[in-house]
């Protein structure tokens, strides 16, 4: 039990700013999922696209704080998908 206290100790202490841009991230970005499973049927993108839009780019902001290359590559893919994606639920392009 004390290893996963640590575990998260550690994680709030090395970059306090950064652990509350995951937690953030992790808010919207099991919001946007729970959303987009409990309305699989006929989800709302309108909605979803952006839950999932924030929880990556905060994400993204914290893994460059962070250094973790590879993390925030990937969620700045995250991040622009989610835009091209939500553009379409909008009819935009």
């Amino acid at each position: 039990m004390d290893a996963i206290r640590n575990f998260w100790l550690n994680s709030y202490h090395s970059d306090r700013t950064a652990f509350y841009f995951e937690l953030v991230s992790f808010i919207f970005t099991v919001g946007a999922s729970l959303t987009l499973a409990f309305n699989a049927r006929d989800p709302n993108m309108l909605i979803v696209y952006p839950g999932f839009f924030v929880g990556s780019i905060t994400q993204c902001y914290a893994a460059y704080r962070r250094g973790a290359a590879w993390v925030m590559l990937l969620t700045f893919y995250f991040s622009c998908v989610n835009v091209f994606g939500y553009g379409i639920a909008s009819n935009w392009w």
